[in-house]
């Protein structure tokens, strides 16, 4: 098949087109006189516009490849080429090395990725039919993107099984070890004790640490040396944590959520998705959780599900090679973390839609489902927590909530918002002073100093020094004949196993436990805003969820007494009449973890959801929907912000965030840069050399260039990007023979193309010929969309055709700092 030069790769809108058929069917205007059959098909490949220059064009390896053109149309009609038709078929990138990948801390170009994607799926189609060996090869595109989320589910499972079961072990090493097995924890070594009671787990197997000195369980020597090992156990493990995190992966300090939805966003971040940076989240969680740090692993979850999401991903170069394909995987990888980290399969894949992503098309939410599923099924399948239950908090009430009760529980929801703003502000400020003070170049002395502050205040009250999620299973449980807490301290008789749960007084041990209560809430809060953001990996999910519970459990014991003593007045409606018990602060304790959570981090369905799956108590959505909408109206009206989306505008990452509306009447023409009567860095068409161009790119900094006809008419031909040109000229001069610095760079077809030696440089196949454009008098709102909407990494600013100017992403986000009175610099950008 003869090959014959076209004036582009890829035509605009507005080209003519020159096509020459086998047929030696004439052209006018670009117009054919009448379509082709198939067999008139004629391969057209990109060239510089003169014959001297199709040797270079041939001996270029091309990236965009060779373009087929199919007409199929009745002859002797008029018609344009149907470019829908155009099939591509060189679809490998290797043949510029490097090309369609990004540098760190850059944007992608989401259009690109997915029109390159397009193209590859295409050329996969159409080549099914040549054999059966290429058959195989379509079906392996086609299933590629379920095979991966499977392996990032199963990765992801057996690695929260690992984790759940080293730090139960560490944190019971802090208390004591197994005289019989010292890697079993404490219940564990328990279980194959024959003792049929065991108060807290204190059974004859388990040596506490005075124990294993010859002390006895309780007296004052016991309680100094418990007390000296559990802040040393603290203090070694928290060492151990950020020492791992300073030297050998920085990124994996912190909750990693906030940087996980910018990287969604459509930012390049390397490394901290890499093996590195999973290795030591997983080591560093398992040691900061056991330190007992007021911190929780199910953010650092999503990271490490994250980080497993990006390594399987280059299995499949589908995934691997493309940055907007990767980012489908990442978001089904997002949802297998929170599953696995609450078993709430559910719940994840709605976290990852409705906080994390930033495009979620439904075959992602099918994958993501998939994929939190198998996560889900292999975490039950280890059975870290040894019991029936799959679910963290599991619960059961046996009474169903009384209607006046929504008023208690939206009281809950203005309290878990003031907590939730109180907490996000006065972190915020902290983090912002330990950025920008001292403080900050001493990160292992400072987790110290945190740690041990935390282990000497918890140790003496016993809601803060059980682990956390503990003390959340107790402030959820409904007082039975079994419970032996001061928080069941009540003057019950219980006669009969099966019987209800009478109304009764509360005894003093209640009265006690709330006042430890009140302490621990404090405790915890302050603890926490000093310990998010430390360089060890911490989540916040179980903090937040303590938080609230502590503040539900004392408004439902007030709740309880009140209906005890006043059993008779017209709130109760009578349903607390008959003496059984009808409030449940347990009940209080749950709406009040949501309540809190929702504030910090503004969900709402996703955590209504996890809430229920979390606990199993399907009857209960309606309070805990009030209680999550009323926080987060609280938390909206009180601070704009919630504690993730704090997190990014505080380290300048350039997410724009799809919630947020341009409320302001700027245009495009104030943008845009250089501002009007400025000059332009362009390039042009047909009339640079080579060392024009790399003068251009060591004078400036601009992560892309526009093409245009000349510098005098300033009419647009395309855009391309700088990492490209670097690329295309440097394997230019590796692969073709004559490439010297005097060589013309050619775009587009060029109307007299130099002749003789040295060849010019075709660089066609790496400019856009269809970048989005705007006008001068476009309204920045509608720009804004744009960018938020289809991904977009720039867009030309044009006037009557003619180029003014150009928007980046970074344009964008210090626009709309500056129309906020924020910093505009503050936005981290290359």
């Amino acid at each position: 098949m003869e090959r014959f030069p076209l004036k582009s790769s890829v035509p605009k809108m507005g080209t003519t087109y020159q096509s020459v058929y086998k047929k030696g069917v004439s052209t006018t205007n670009g117009r054919s006189v009448h379509s082709p059959s198939e067999d008139d098909m004629v391969d057209i490949t990109p060239g510089c516009g003169a014959a001297g220059l199709q040797q270079a064009a041939d001996t270029t390896p091309t990236n965009h490849g060779t373009f087929q053109l199919y007409e199929h149309s009745s002859r002797n009609s008029t018609a344009s080429p149907n470019w829908d038709a155009i099939i591509f078929s060189g679809m490998q990138d290797d043949d510029i090395p490097g090309i369609g990948q990004y540098d760190d801390f850059h944007t992608i170009d989401w259009q690109r990725d997915i029109a390159r994607d397009r193209m590859r799926h295409r050329y996969i189609v159409k080549k099914r039919q040549d054999s059966i060996l290429d058959l195989i090869k379509g079906a392996h595109d086609a299933w590629s993107g379920w095979v991966c989320v499977l392996l990032v589910g199963v990765c992801t499972g057996v690695v929260a099984g690992v984790i759940d079961i080293g730090a139960s072990w560490m944190t019971d090493l802090k208390f004591g070890i197994c005289r019989q097995a010292f890697w079993f924890n404490r219940e564990q070594c328990c279980w194959s004790s024959n003792e049929t009671t065991f108060d807290h787990g204190n059974c004859s197997q388990w040596l506490t640490w005075p124990q294993m000195f010859g002390e006895s369980r309780e007296g004052p020597g016991a309680y100094i040396i418990s007390y000296i090992f559990y802040i040393g156990w603290a203090l070694v493990f928290a060492a151990l944590s950020a020492s791992l995190v300073r030297m050998f992966a920085p990124y994996a300090c912190g909750s990693g959520i906030p940087e996980i939805k910018t990287i969604l966003s459509g930012f390049i971040i390397r490394g901290y998705l890499g093996k590195w940076t999973l290795i030591i989240k997983v080591v560093g969680l398992i040691l900061s959780v056991s330190s007992g740090l007021s911190l929780g692993k199910e953010g650092p979850m999503v990271h490490i599900a994250s980080c497993l999401g990006n390594i399987l991903s280059y299995l499949f170069p589908k995934y691997g090679r493309n940055e907007a394909k990767k980012r489908e995987i990442l978001s089904a990888a997002a949802a297998a973390g929170v599953s696995v980290a609450f078993g709430a399969p559910i719940g994840g894949v709605l976290f990852s839609l409705e906080e994390v992503s930033y495009y979620f098309p439904l075959k992602t939410l099918w994958r993501s489902f998939f994929c939190a599923l198998i996560a889900a099924f292999i975490l039950r399948s280890i059975n870290p927590f040894g019991n029936e239950h799959s679910v963290l908090f599991f619960v059961e009430y046996n009474k169903p909530w009384i209607f006046f009760e929504l008023i208690p529980f939206v009281g809950l929801g203005i309290i878990g918002g003031c907590i939730a703003t109180i907490f996000i502000k006065a972190n915020i400020y902290w983090c912002r002073y330990r950025k920008y003070s001292k403080l900050g170049q001493y990160p292992v002395t400072e987790v110290l100093v945190v740690t041990l502050l935390t282990a000497v205040i918890a140790y003496p009250n016993p809601y803060t020094r059980m682990n956390t999620s503990q003390l959340i299973y107790l402030l959820f449980n409904q007082c039975g004949i079994s419970n032996s807490d001061p928080l069941c301290d009540y003057n019950r008789n219980f006669t009969d196993v099966n019987s209800a749960i009478e109304k009764a007084a509360a005894e003093a041990g209640v009265y006690r436990a709330i006042w430890q209560l009140v302490l621990a809430l404090a405790v915890k809060l302050v603890m926490t805003v000093f310990t998010f953001g430390i360089k060890v990996p911490c989540g916040l999910f179980i903090p937040s969820l303590a938080l609230g519970a502590i503040a539900g459990r004392i408004v439902g014991i007030g709740v309880e007494q009140l209906a005890y003593h006043y059993p008779k007045i017209w709130l109760f409606s009578g349903e607390c009449s008959t003496g059984d018990d009808c409030i449940t602060p347990g009940l209080y304790a749950m709406v009040g973890a949501a309540a809190v959570l929702g504030g910090v981090t503004r969900m709402t369905v996703s955590l209504v959801v996890i809430m229920f799956e979390l606990t199993g108590g399907v009857r209960y959505i309606v309070p805990l929907m009030a209680a999550a909408m009323a926080s987060k109206w609280v938390g909206d009206a009180l601070g704009r912000q919630g504690i993730y989306d704090a997190h990014i505008a505080l380290n300048g990452y350039p997410f724009l965030d799809s919630k947020d509306e341009f409320q302001h009447t700027s245009l495009a023409a104030d943008v845009m840069q250089p501002k009007r009567n400025e000059t332009l860095a362009v390039i042009t068409q047909d009339s640079m050399t080579v060392d024009d161009v790399e003068t251009l790119l060591k004078e400036t900094e601009h992560n892309g260039y526009p093409v245009v006809v000349s510098k005098e008419s300033q009419y647009l031909v395309g855009f391309v990007l700088r990492r490209d040109l670097n690329l295309a000229i440097a394997n230019a001069r590796r692969t073709i023979e004559g490439i010297t610095g005097q060589s013309v760079v050619v775009f587009a077809g060029a109307g007299n193309p130099p002749t003789g030696p040295p060849p010019c440089l075709p660089l066609n196949r790496i400019l856009d010929m269809a970048p989005i454009t705007v006008t001068d008098q476009t309204p920045m709102e509608t720009v804004v969309d744009m960018f938020r909407k289809l991904g977009l990494r720039q867009t030309l600013v044009t006037h009557n055709g003619r180029l003014l100017g150009v928007i980046t992403k970074k344009d964008v986000l210090r626009h709309v700092k500056q129309m906020d009175n924020e910093d505009p610099n503050s936005v981290l950008f290359n």
